[in-house]
């Protein structure tokens, strides 16, 4: 019994050292993922497993908007700020003291043709805080810094055209006084980019493009993919039949993260274009893959690509999230991807290789990674086919995650993904190209996966290659993940549920009902009162809200590019608005 009472004693000890090491957290959240390495961790601990209960609103603004919500509120300095969707409108409040009091507004005025080149709503996610400044990007191509104190905009950059169907919906990351952004239209037969700009000016640093020649994708002496698929000159090119590389998609819409001891940034690209994958034979270079670059000049330092002449439109485009793990025998620096086509990956981010590919879901589409040569292992079976319906398509044009950003914690050392669980049947056509307009060739059909739920929230353990524990929702589960050293993780659901859940188990803890659903992503800081607060934007839309946030007839299964024949009871559920909810153990809300 002592023995026992004194190993338990001892392993308290090793815990709480382990605790006591983490750096302290400064209770702000500057940027969509919260940390360059995008692990969505918060240190702060004043909301845990056995209080969370006591959670109340403590705040709440309207913003009036019906499109879908999908950015991270940003908090520094006392302030937190918000984007909305289309048009783009800026919202600042003071949380130096409870009740919060809104500051100022900014509206950026963009272009409303811009929201005809927008394929899967008029969505934003966020902005990013950095030296007194908050930047962020409208639908219409402009990257807007502002004076974080005054809403006063400071620059404006333009970086794309409407007419050619460039659109942009995704956060900036900042880092060594660069903004890096990218853009959007992959279904509009864009040409994919990313771009860094001067954080002080606004003045365009660099661009590398996702097709074409070696010196527009950034890629020179120093270019050291893992694979030899991905090894050559100009693939950016060969890949491609004739100039279709022009109009190949391989957009930047997700977010970036970035290793300062590396110095390295990461971010996807996203489907080639159109989805009718006959049109464009070859490995189709350098979409559906993740780049390693120098943010300093855009260098391309590696490269490997997921979905190889993507097939069911998986993209790469998901998320890397940065950690180090104890994997064979010693500690390895890793990049973490709940990927689009079913796979969790754990990839060495110092070279590109991958250490393990494992299906986090019912996948039909491939039967594996071959982790020698990095290729997909595609089931030919579930090729698309021009003229002829291929069935049990699994996952389905989404992917097994979309956009929505998973959560890391060390105290666990679980991720957490949102994710959904949804099939297909499609079938292609010949797509013609017209800039501004569809260039897609492609009609999906989706429909729930095995079980019947569409969605599910999953706590995945990279190192073991399995789930912990997992929670099956109704609907897909379309919004950010959060978790903090308090050990629990946070979540919302499309019919409007905010769920606190024991990030060790997956038990639930509390949870609150929204006006609309949700599919933002959830942050939390510390007030001026020294108050641990929980802020989520509710607002259903995006992709598979587009049936309530757009009004779509759920008698077309086909439109929104498939996603409103397997929501057609979402109008039921939830309804379209957006609003900002802030939660405390104290609440205080009128």
């Amino acid at each position: 019994m002592k023995l026992r009472l004194a190993l338990s004693f001892l392993g308290a000890l090793l815990f709480a050292s382990a605790v006591a090491a983490q750096p302290a957290d400064d209770g702000e959240w500057r940027t969509a993922g919260k940390d360059p390495g995008l692990n969505r961790f918060s240190g702060l601990a004043q909301i845990h497993t056995g209080n969370a209960a006591q959670l109340k609103l403590a705040f709440h603004f309207p913003t009036n908007l019906d499109r879908g919500h999908e950015a991270a509120p940003i908090v520094a300095d006392n302030t937190m700020i918000v984007v909305g969707p289309f048009p783009n409108l800026v919202y600042a409040f003071d949380v130096s003291k409870a009740p919060f009091t809104q500051k100022w507004a900014f509206d950026p005025k963009p272009d409303s043709s811009s929201q005809g080149v927008a394929c899967c709503d008029v969505v934003n996610r966020g902005g990013a805080y950095a030296d007194g400044r908050f930047f962020f990007n409208t639908l219409d191509n402009q990257t807007i810094a502002l004076d974080a104190k005054t809403g006063k905009e400071l620059w404006r950059t333009k970086l794309g055209e409407i007419k050619l169907g460039e659109s942009m919906t995704g956060a900036p990351m900042v880092a060594k006084g660069k903004v890096f952004v990218g853009n959007a239209g992959g279904e509009f037969g864009v040409r994919g980019w990313i771009t860094a700009l001067d954080a002080a000016t606004g003045r365009i640093a660099w661009r590398a493009y996702s097709t074409g020649p070696d010196k527009d994708v950034l890629i020179g002496p120093n270019f050291k993919p893992y694979y030899q698929s991905d090894q050559g000159k100009d693939l950016g090119i060969k890949t491609w039949p004739g100039e279709a590389w022009r109009i190949g998609g391989g957009t930047v819409w997700g977010f970036i993260s970035y290793d300062p001891q590396l110095d390295l940034i990461y971010h996807g690209t996203a489907n080639p274009g159109p989805w009718n994958p006959e049109q464009r034979p070859g490995d189709n270079k350098w979409t559906a893959g993740l780049f390693a670059r120098r943010p300093d000049t855009g260098e391309a330092v590696w490269y490997y690509q997921t979905s190889p002449h993507d097939l069911h439109d998986y993209d790469g485009v998901n998320e890397s999230i940065l950690a180090d793990l104890p994997i064979g025998g010693g500690t390895r620096k890793v990049l973490m991807r709940p990927d689009r086509n079913g796979y969790l990956y754990v990839i060495d981010r110092t070279s590109g290789q991958v250490i393990s590919a494992t299906p986090f879901v019912h996948t039909t589409t491939s039967t594996g990674v071959d982790l020698q040569t990095g290729a997909l292992k595609y089931n030919p079976a579930k090729n698309p086919r021009a003229g002829e319906t291929v069935r049990s398509i699994c996952p389905a044009s989404p992917g097994a995650k979309d956009w929505q950003p998973a959560a890391w914690s060390p105290r666990t050392q679980l991720l957490y993904i949102p994710h959904q669980n949804l099939c297909q049947d499609a079938v292609t056509s010949e797509a013609s190209y017209i800039a501004g307009t569809p260039f897609v060739g492609l009609e999906a059909k989706m429909y729930p996966g095995p079980g019947g739920n569409r969605g599910v929230f999953t706590a995945w353990d990279p190192v073991k290659q399995r789930k912990a524990w997992e929670i099956q929702e109704k609907f897909p589960v379309w919004s950010g993940a959060l978790v903090t050293a308090g050990d629990v993780t946070f979540y919302g659901t499309m019919d409007g549920w905010f769920k606190a859940i024991d990030a060790r188990n997956g038990k639930l803890l509390w949870q609150y009902k929204t006006e609309s659903g949700i599919i933002g992503q959830p942050v939390t800081f510390r007030g001026g009162d020294g108050q641990q607060y929980v802020a989520v934007l509710a607002g259903v839309g995006g992709w598979s809200g587009a049936i309530v946030s757009a009004g779509l007839d759920p008698r077309d299964a086909t439109a929104a590019l498939g996603f409103v024949g397997v929501m057609r009871d979402l109008p039921a559920a939830t309804r379209k608005g957006g609003h900002l909810y802030v939660f405390s153990l104290q609440g205080g809300a009128q």
